[in-house]
């Protein structure tokens, strides 16, 4: 079969605006950056926020695995296979970062004939939202510093600065560095460090901030140090709030493409869900729920790690909600929890298959605690057997979960549809196009809550009882163990002596109020990357705690979980290249 990257370069993509005016766009409402893809301006968001609400489908998937589970790649064959079907669909997703691209994950684009094109923009510099971040974010760091060097007026304890600095690319070399080396005209010495630019708080801003005042305003919130009283420090305090928004103006609005069958997808920011929230823009999402009758969505990793995420914050903030839940699984991924080498996950082994379903059974449990249906999509392989694929339908059957074989890789939307079909079955396809309604707590099939913006005026009948994992007044400390008990399966929570005295200092600073964001390996439930499966009789451990303060939750790092990434023995860097004509090759 040919590469993902030879199958996009023969796509016969639509110039950008005649996609736009396919589904009722202004071209006006564009900012084309080159012939196929653009910015969404504000007159589109405000043009479409005349037009009810569509009903929402998240997609998520079993913990990632080296077998692959095809998680993007089932959400744009998913939205391919609604419009064949007749329903108006459009997609939302994160922009790829180049740290995975160049490392070993891999491109966020999809893949086979379930791709979103220009792929090699989308996966390379796309429209400069990430390059926009990091210069946002390390201006900060710079006035930080130049403040720090110009007598510190606002008395910052030197030895609790919070704010590091950040870049877009794998560089385990930069975790830990000493900054203002070099006498008294280069700064104030001391300890610093880099993330990548995706576990930035700003990335967490820009993808939940209603408009660039609100952006301003989080920006503001900030704690980027603490002084010698142990009183938090603002990037507001240090009046950079302005100048973040100038460089971000571009940057927070929505960007539009295609799939290799011309259905839009808003692609706009990436925050990796192990390290950050997981879920690509609020504002993005709302323009897809305005597009059409369904928007198809999806949340980073595991439906342990992004699922819940895009619950407890993106949806309690943004006042979202979906309709139906797609759980992504691959018999190739269910045998490797069941103990299976990835060099033997070809050949068939219905004992270790059903062994390892019960990931996928623990992640069925999970979302059907948030009150949503949900439909397990098999991601089908060439090697899959029918006594396998049985296998797993049987399993879902007796979980009470809808079940369907995916062949969007292969097929494109057409080997999509039999999962269409149970989504529609699992929205109520009768409820299609209704409007929603703002309300006390979010209402089911993509309806929104307080404080969501412009809702629409009426409202349709709730097909599902949607509800948070844990109450917003609920203590930090008690969130941590719910979140932990409830969707990891553990036995409780350990917290050093350091996370335990951060969590005081969240509580005495008011934020005990905000959701909470797990920092945890993506490989298994618990936070221990070699337990697979369904791993028991454990605990979590929580090291530290972060308030982000702009963005509005707060994040506890577990185990061994690292905010800067680092290339592996072989990346995937050393296999692309651009010949003379500009044509790259080599990208996945």
């Amino acid at each position: 079969m040919k590469s993902d990257i030879e199958i996009a370069q023969e796509c016969q993509m639509l110039p950008i605006t005649d996609l736009a005016a396919r589904y009722g766009l202004d071209p006006d409402w564009l900012e084309p950056y080159g012939k196929y893809k653009a910015k969404c301006s504000a007159a589109m968001e405000r043009a479409l926020a005349e037009r009810p609400y569509g009903r929402l489908v998240l997609v998520t998937a079993i913990n990632p695995t080296p077998a692959g589970e095809g998680k993007t790649t089932t959400t744009i064959g998913l939205a391919q296979a609604l419009n064949r079907l007749g329903h108006v669909t459009a997609a939302a997703l994160r922009e790829p970062s180049l740290g995975p691209c160049m490392g070993v994950k891999g491109g966020a684009a999809g893949g086979g004939y379930s791709q979103v094109v220009p792929m090699e923009d989308i996966n390379l510099h796309f429209t400069g939202d990430i390059h926009a971040i990091t210069a946002a974010h390390n201006l900060i760091s710079a006035m930080l510093d130049n403040h720090l060097q110009q007598g510190n007026a606002l008395n910052i304890d030197t030895r609790r600065i919070a704010w590091g600095r950040v870049m877009d690319m794998n560089d385990r070399a930069l975790r830990n560095i000493v900054v203002g080396l070099g006498g008294k005209p280069n700064g104030v010495p001391r300890e610093d460090g880099f993330m990548i630019t995706v576990a930035s708080e700003i990335m967490a801003i820009l993808c939940l901030s209603d408009d660039i005042s609100d952006l301003k305003e989080r920006v503001a919130r900030v704690i980027v140090a603490y002084d010698a009283d142990g009183g938090p420090v603002t990037a507001g305090d240090l009046k950079a709030q302005g100048a973040v928004a100038a460089l971000l103006k571009d940057a927070i609005l929505p960007n539009l493409v295609q799939t290799l069958e011309h259905t839009p997808v808003f692609i706009h920011g990436g925050p990796f869900a192990n390290i950050a929230h997981g879920c690509n823009s609020v504002r993005a999402t709302r323009l897809a729920l305005r597009l059409g009758e369904i928007a198809v969505t999806e949340a980073g990793f595991g439906a342990d790690l992004g699922a819940e995420k895009f619950m407890d914050i993106k949806c309690r903030f943004a006042g979202l909600s979906p309709g139906a839940a797609v759980l992504v699984a691959t018999v190739r991924a269910l045998k490797y929890n069941g103990g299976v080498k990835k060099a033997d996950l070809r050949e068939e082994n219905l004992a270790a298959l059903a062994k390892g379903v019960c990931n996928l059974e623990k992640h069925v449990e999970n979302l059907k605690k948030f009150g949503i249906p949900v439909v397990v999509a098999l991601n089908h392989f060439d090697t899959d057997t029918e006594a396998e694929v049985r296998l797993v339908a049987e399993k879902c059957g007796a979980l009470g979960a809808r079940f369907a074989v995916s062949e969007v890789f292969a097929k494109g939307g057409e080997g999509g549809e039999a999962l269409a079909e149970k989504v529609l079955e699992a929205l109520g396809a009768g409820q299609l196009g209704g409007p929603g309604q703002a309300g006390e707590r979010p209402r089911a099939g993509g309806q929104v809550g307080p404080g969501a913006g412009n809702a629409p005026p009426d409202a349709i009948p709730d097909r599902a009882d949607f509800r948070f994992l844990y109450p917003a007044e609920m203590p930090l400390k008690e969130k941590i163990e719910t979140i932990a008990r409830e969707i990891y399966g553990a036995d409780g929570v350990t917290f050093t002596p350091a996370a335990r005295a951060d969590l005081k200092q969240a509580e005495k600073l008011g934020f005990g109020h905000f959701p909470v964001c797990m920092a945890k390996t993506q490989y298994s439930l618990s936070d221990n990357p070699d337990l697979l499966g369904r791993p028991s009789g454990f605990k979590i451990t929580v090291n530290s705690l972060r308030i982000s303060a702009g963005a509005g939750f707060a994040v506890a790092l577990t185990g061994d979980i690292m905010t800067m990434p680092g290339l592996p023995k072989v990346p995937s860097a050393e296999n692309i290249d651009v010949d003379a004509d500009g044509k790259i090759t080599g990208l996945f």
